[in-house]
């Protein structure tokens, strides 16, 4: 990040003078900051899912509604982010967001299970808004080092969903003595302390006035906007049930709650390289459909080993699907910046795909929930990987074609 580019005169900055190196090394540690913790929420209480079960008395279908309610929430606050972005400014929305995701983490620590599910909705509303801004802000301020920064940010969330997952147990059992809700409450830390280095940032940031606002317009019609969605819906859709549902479903299998976090932390952390390198190979492409059709190939082949193949070789599953799942999860954020002609069509574009993309993913960590209860067993959620899959390599097939997405404006 040695020659970071200033940013373009439509950015965050507008009516001041350009940020100075320092300033902008600033702003990209920041937003690299912000990314780690859009995850923790997610990652911590998986792991911690059955004592969460034994201790509440909670049953398979709430447990499978706690797990996707974030995600939940994920799509339906990422839709009024753009707006909210044009009304205060991307800076300050991202600091309410990070309110959100600090005070939301803090409070599981109560350990009541209604304050459980409504402080996990509060954590995922500032999630969701954070996905959104992100994209654009990347787009805006670092133009020329687009595909650098998204894996870098890209590598930060990896690295916050797999930092929650190796070392929530842990710290349970050596810091907080087996009290689950204070090793939830504790991921609040990380989020407290960027937010006090975001909030100087964010507060002396200024939006843009009304009439130099671009003129907006609506996605909806696109085909191509819609399959990107479908390709981050899916692809997502397997990451959280994999978040949500496989340390479960190994603790099931005969690994203690410790182990089972490793393995889900070890392909998280083989998610850090393909985070970091797929922007870029995927930017060098000539178009990126087969890239993502064999990152759906990959993901499938890994989970049905998990559920399927014996134990003995779980770190290389874990291994093969950190490699799928880290590509994917890259590649279907760097498909928002390559198919958007702009930074604020990128907003929009990252609003519809994030918004209806995890809308359509919270219904992959419910079902396998669901499924889980109904049959006994994980075997039954196969099936729905192999369908899930299917339908992530046609909708990556349609995205990864080297095409814009047109917004229709309406007079």
């Amino acid at each position: 990040m040695s020659s970071l580019p200033t940013p373009t005169a439509a950015g965050a900055h507008a009516g001041t003078t350009p940020p100075t190196i320092a300033r902008q090394w600033l702003l990209g540690v920041s937003l690299i900051l912000i990314a780690f913790n859009l995850r923790p929420v997610f990652g911590s209480i998986s792991v911690l899912l059955p004592e969460v079960m034994r201790d509440t008395g909670m049953g398979p279908a709430g447990a499978s509604l706690l797990t996707t309610l974030p995600l939940l929430c994920l799509g339906v606050f990422a839709i009024p982010a753009p707006a909210l972005s044009r009304r205060f400014g991307p800076e300050r929305v991202l600091l309410g967001a990070l309110l959100l995701i600090c005070v939301g983490t803090l409070l599981r620590g109560t350990g009541h299970l209604g304050v459980l599910f409504a402080s996990t909705a509060m954590a995922g509303a500032g999630i969701a808004v954070g996905n959104v801004l992100l994209p654009g802000l990347v787009k805006r301020d670092f133009p020329q080092r687009a595909a650098m920064m998204t894996g870098l940010y890209t590598l930060a969330v990896c690295g916050g969903a797999s930092s929650s997952t190796a070392f929530t147990v842990p710290l349970e059992r050596s810091l907080f003595h087996g009290q689950w809700a204070l090793t939830l409450a504790a991921w609040a830390l990380p989020a407290a302390l960027v937010l006090l280095l975001w909030a100087p940032q964010a507060l002396a940031a200024r939006p843009l006035p009304a009439h130099a606002q671009p003129r907006g317009g609506s996605l909806w019609h696109d085909k191509l906007a819609w399959q990107v969605t479908g390709f981050m819906g899916l692809q997502s859709a397997l990451a959280y049930i994999v978040l949500g549902w496989l340390a479960p479903m190994l603790r099931e299998r005969g690994l203690d709650g410790a182990q089972a976090g490793y393995v889900v932390a070890v392909s998280i952390l083989v998610q850090l390289l393909t985070c970091l390198v797929t922007p870029s190979i995927a930017a060098r492409c000539r178009d990126q459909r087969a890239f993502a059709v064999g990152l759906a190939v990959v993901i499938c082949v890994a989970m049905l080993a998990f559920i399927f193949a014996p134990l003995s070789g779980r770190w290389a599953w874990a291994v093969l699907l950190g490699l799928g799942q880290g590509g994917a999860f890259a590649l279907a954020l760097t498909l928002i910046v390559l198919r958007s002609p702009d930074a604020h069509v990128t907003a929009q574009l990252s609003a519809m795909a994030q918004g209806g993309g995890y809308i359509l993913a919270s219904g992959g960590p419910l079902l396998a929930g669901l499924l889980r209860g109904w049959t006994g067993s994980f075997e039954s959620s196969s099936i729905l990987l192999v369908l899930i899959s299917l339908g992530m390599a046609a909708c990556g097939w349609g995205a990864g074609r080297r095409l814009l997405v047109k917004p229709r404006v309406h007079a």
